[in-house]
């Protein structure tokens, strides 16, 4: 039943909301995170929101299979999921306009995928010769306020989905 698979993607769009909230929580006041432990804690939530996130997005897939009666089908990316229903089907088109958008939440979560997928780029140690230049880092944006706003997209997504294929 797709409804199962709407309330299992749910719940890891709500968990990582949870996770996201755990720093507002601890530093209160809003600082910044300062000592080692909290840093660290910091990273922790950071990845483990984009693991739910990514997380969430293949289980939608999973769930627009079922939403048309593909039960052993779980397609892992976009790809597959067209060649299980088909390109012509409405939920891959929208997906796959969102894959071309640049700011959409899918091409933001394929950007947020490949970061995590790869160690960090290695910096160079800053001193008087080198100074001439500052380059921030490159990568998606990983903070609290653009993974919510990622998730509540996804989540939108998701509640449209069903509430069309619920009215059938």
């Amino acid at each position: 039943m797709a409804s199962q698979w709407y309330s299992l993607v749910s719940q890891k769009l709500f968990l990582a909301r949870t996770l996201l909230e755990i720093p507002e929580q601890s530093s209160g006041n809003g600082n910044a995170v300062h000592t080692p432990v909290q840093k660290l804690q910091h990273e922790a939530v950071i990845q483990g929101s984009i693991e739910l996130l990514l997380r969430a997005r293949r289980l939608l897939l999973v769930m627009i299979t079922r939403l048309y009666q593909k039960r052993s089908e779980e397609p892992s990316s976009l790809a597959e999921l067209a060649s299980v229903i088909g390109e012509q089907a409405t939920e891959v088109g929208q997906l796959r306009a969102l894959e071309q958008e640049t700011g959409s939440w899918w091409n933001y979560l394929d950007q947020l995928e490949t970061a995590q997928s790869r160690p960090p780029a290695a910096r160079k140690t800053v001193n008087a010769e080198n100074i001439i230049a500052v380059s921030a880092v490159a990568g998606p944006d990983r903070s609290a306020q653009a993974l919510l706003k990622t998730m509540n997209a996804i989540k939108q997504f998701t509640d449209n989905l069903e509430e069309q294929h619920g009215e059938w």
